[in-house]
């Protein structure tokens, strides 16, 4: 079976590329290569000891996407590539909406003309909006706080029109919570390419004496301690559930979406001392105004991924801490 891997050198994609090839998949990934580097294909092959096809290109060029379709044989797809910082996305709202929908639509109508329906969609909690309780159910009401989030839920809406249209199609769209950690090589990991939007790289950066200071975007939520919580999971964890979608797809037709979260939710504050804790090291932070379209707290119910996927998680909020650090203190080595 050959998967094609969209923003496969990306960070989540990554860790999907190797599960999927230790999970006897055969992988072919594109990726533009515009928030990560070249050098994670010759890493995700050296974790794996095989071979990986790597395309350079973008999903919103047709005719790139045709050659691909023309010249491999694409059993299925995992769409990851797109714009993911919130706070862009509220700067430069059309950015988002261009890149993240006309890739998408692009990429599924060259599926659509080569027959290939079988795809897993990387989505997002923030469709949730501001959920009235948690934790957080499959059928609870969608909306959005920020135009990231919007692009999502709108292709969420464009496959379930797709599927309506034509009942030949199987897609699984996962709501991803909050991924961090690294894999235990520490070969891949969390590494943007400018500074990072996420909690995680940015504490790294910070312990790592790359950046100063975190900045902790306000401490007047409504929660245990004033700062945001969320539902971490281990990217490792996620990259599995990916695994479990496939197989799914693959064995049945229909749309269905699943969150992949852990139930569990921690705060800002409360990774910043289990990260100080468990690698031993500093982590300088001040509090700063909030970000707009942030939320007070937001973690999942994972039991419907459970019963109909059969997904779990493995880590813990500690291995994600240690494994973070252990990626970045190789990577400087390496570099």
């Amino acid at each position: 079976m050959k998967i094609l891997v969209t923003g496969g050198t990306g960070y989540i994609g990554s860790h999907t590329c190797v599960e999927l090839i230790e999970s006897g998949y055969e992988v072919v990934i594109i990726d533009n290569l515009s928030n990560s580097k070249i050098e994670v294909v010759e890493r995700i092959k050296e974790i794996t000891g095989k071979d990986v096809k790597f395309y350079e290109g973008d999903c919103i060029d047709k005719s790139f996407l045709i050659k691909i379709f023309s010249k491999e044989k694409i059993d299925a797809v995992i769409h990851f590539a797109g714009f993911k910082a919130v706070g862009e996305s509220v700067s430069n709202p059309l950015k988002y909406y261009r890149n993240n929908l006309d890739s998408t639509i692009t990429l599924l109508e060259v599926m659509n003309e080569f027959n290939c329906k079988k795809l897993v969609f990387s989505s997002s909690a923030t469709v949730y909006g501001k959920p009235k309780s948690l934790p957080i159910k499959e059928t609870f009401p969608l909306s959005t706080t920020n135009p990231y989030g919007t692009t999502k839920l709108i292709i969420e809406g464009i496959l379930r029109d797709l599927y309506n249209s034509d009942n030949n199609w199987s897609i699984a769209i996962l709501r991803y919570f909050n991924p961090i950690g690294a894999h235990k090589s520490g070969l891949i990991g969390e590494n943007p390419n400018d500074i990072p939007n996420n909690l995680m790289p940015y504490i790294v950066k910070v312990a790592s004496k790359e950046l100063e200071c975190l900045n902790i975007f306000g401490n007047d939520y409504n929660t245990k301690d004033g700062t945001g919580v969320r539902d971490y999971i281990h990217v490792v964890d996620l990259a599995k559930g990916h695994i479990k979608a496939i197989e799914k797809i693959l064995n049945e037709n229909g749309i269905d979406a699943y969150n992949l979260g852990t139930g569990n939710g921690y705060s800002v504050l409360e990774i910043v001392n289990a990260f100080q804790k468990v690698n031993n090291v500093k982590v300088n932070y001040k509090i700063v105004e909030r970000r707009k379209g942030d939320i007070d707290a937001c973690y999942a119910d994972p039991s419907y991924a459970k019963e109909k996927l059969g997904f779990k998680t493995k880590y813990g909020i500690e291995d994600m801490c240690i494994d973070a650090y252990n990626f970045a203190k190789k990577f400087k080595e390496d570099n």
